[in-house]
């Protein structure tokens, strides 16, 4: 759905620090599995496959809980097949798991799960914010809980590129003017698919969302819970989505907050989103030129378009110096200003970096959200992140495009749907169409007809996951209730809105969901 230069993980996980888990240990995969044609939704059982024989020793594994990290976190690990067709002792990737035990008061409800999205977002990381951060009235009554899924952070990660090589790749221009331009960017993506197949090797072929989705439920039966509680933001919401579709007897209270329309395309998909980020970017626009200050000026959201758009063009020509040894490219500083559309509460400092950039030639802030956006520390390292994000999406899905050709004749609609960014996302989705996987899933709808209640939570300006998406899930899914958030930013809960939280917490706690079609 997306590429490694556009993801889906909630902003609040970027701005998580301090609390790092370093006592999980990280998952590993063996190296003498047969390959074996891939997974898809259509071809599983429609059981919860506990009773499978080849898969008992899955659902009968017991967890061995340990101390870790701060604020009394327990760390553990968890086996799972890398094929589930062909189960094997001697290929079992070992996923970490993370809780915080409820502490009342009041009774224990069971455990609940979370993700950020993504794909490629650390569970774990993102544990450490919701069980701190989270209303008091859920995590005193849930255990709070986390698995990093298969190739993601501490779960067998997939690797890609040097950190040398990944900062070559995020500065390479997205934005062609001329052959050698597009000639360099093709090579770029070749250059990235052969490193994750080179240095993941047959990990590549078995990190789909329906292996990951399979994996939750071998998690659900060794917590103990007979139904999953779970909450899922962004490509979270494809994960528990894709949970129900293929357990819908197991589903317990799911969040789906930020949702993941799974009956779209790859293509569509990414055109869509370049929409919601123009979305976004027109609301931070219309805040902005009210402020005297304004580095886009003061006159209208269009001539704000208009200055950023001269800004990007100024930084194609002639990159700007940060301070360091690595200069703002136009690709870096569109994406700095890309994941400050992720949360408003980072308007300030993107306001702040295009001041500095434009009056003082300092491309250094823009930069620096360039850096959190792709989760690059100060001493020049990367998470995973941005390999996990890539690996999912190419075997969830057909490329979005295959090759320049097809850029090219997507360009036009492209830039309808997203004046600013249009063509920054058109290119950026060309990395799937050198992937050396096939892809083992389709666009599908999920109805998971027979599942209890499911609330899906949509924000009316979401920049990655547009409203659309949420009412589309809402509806497909049979006993799906759409919860709205009037506002901006990615994903509604936990985040400032009392009648989102209020609304929430009901449903979690109590089971009762709000009426459908409920506005905060």
């Amino acid at each position: 759905m997306d590429t490694p230069r556009l993801l889906r993980t909630s902003g609040t996980v970027i701005a998580v620090a301090g609390l790092l888990l370093t006592a999980c240990t990280t998952g590993s995969v063996g190296h003498s599995a047969a390959a074996s044609s891939p997974s898809s939704l259509s071809a599983l059982p429609s059981s919860d496959g506990s009773d499978s024989v080849a898969l008992k020793p899955y659902y009968e594994q017991k967890l061995k809980w340990r101390a870790c990290g701060t604020a009394a976190f327990q760390c553990s690990t968890m086996k799972v097949p890398l094929d589930y067709a062909a189960p094997s002792a001697a290929t079992d990737l070992k996923l970490s798991v993370v809780r915080k035990k409820a502490t009342g008061p009041g009774s224990r409800l069971g455990s609940l799960l979370v993700n950020p999205g993504g794909p490629g977002g650390s569970a774990i990381d993102y544990l450490q914010y919701a069980a701190l951060g989270y209303p008091a009235p859920v995590t005193s009554r849930y255990d709070m809980t986390a698995v990093d899924p298969r190739g993601v952070a501490r779960s067998a990660p997939v690797k890609c590129l040097s950190d040398k090589e990944m900062d070559a790749f995020t500065a390479t221009d997205v934005t062609p003017d001329t052959t050698a331009e597009q000639n360099a960017l093709v090579q770029a993506d070749k250059q990235f698919a052969a490193g994750c197949q080179q240095r993941a090797g047959q990990l590549l072929k078995h990190v789909s969302t329906v292996e990951s989705a399979r994996d939750m439920d071998i998690l659900r039966a060794l917590l103990g819970d007979k139904k999953l509680t779970y909450i899922g933001k962004s490509y979270g919401t494809f994960l528990g989505a894709t949970y129900a579709g293929l357990f819908p007897s197991r589903v317990g209270r799911l969040v789906l907050d930020g949702a993941v329309d799974p009956s779209v395309s790859a293509l569509e998909s990414s055109r869509v989103q370049a929409g919601g980020f123009e979305t976004a970017f027109t609301a931070f626009a219309k805040d902005c030129v009210r402020r005297v200050a304004c580095p886009l000026g003061t006159t209208s959201a269009d001539d704000a378009g208009k200055r950023l758009d001269a800004f990007f063009k100024d930084l194609d020509a002639k990159p700007l110096p940060t301070g360091s040894s690595r200069k703002l490219t136009e690709a870096l500083g569109s994406t700095g200003v890309i994941s400050a559309m992720y949360d408003q509460a980072m308007w300030p400092t993107l306001r702040d970096a295009l001041t500095k950039a434009e009056k003082k030639g300092d491309g250094s802030g823009l930069l620096a959200l360039s850096d959190s956006y792709y989760e690059r520390t100060s001493n020049g390292s990367y998470s995973n992140l941005m390999y996990a994000n890539a690996a999912v999406n190419c075997l969830d899905l057909p490329p979005a495009l295959s090759g320049p050709s097809d850029v090219k004749r997507a360009l036009a609609s492209f830039t309808r749907s997203s004046p600013t960014f249009g063509t920054n996302l058109a290119w950026s989705s060309l990395t799937c169409g050198y992937w050396p996987v096939a892809p083992s899933g389709t666009a599908h709808r999920i109805t998971a007809g027979g599942a209890a209640p499911i609330l899906v939570v949509g924000t009316t300006r979401d920049p990655a996951t547009p409203y659309a998406w949420a009412q589309s899930l809402a509806n497909q899914l049979d006993s799906g209730t759409l919860l709205t958030y009037d506002g901006d930013g990615h994903t509604a809960y936990a985040r400032g809105s009392d009648c989102i939280d209020t609304a929430v917490n009901r449903y979690l706690l109590e089971g009762i969901v709000p009426a459908d079609g409920k506005r905060c």
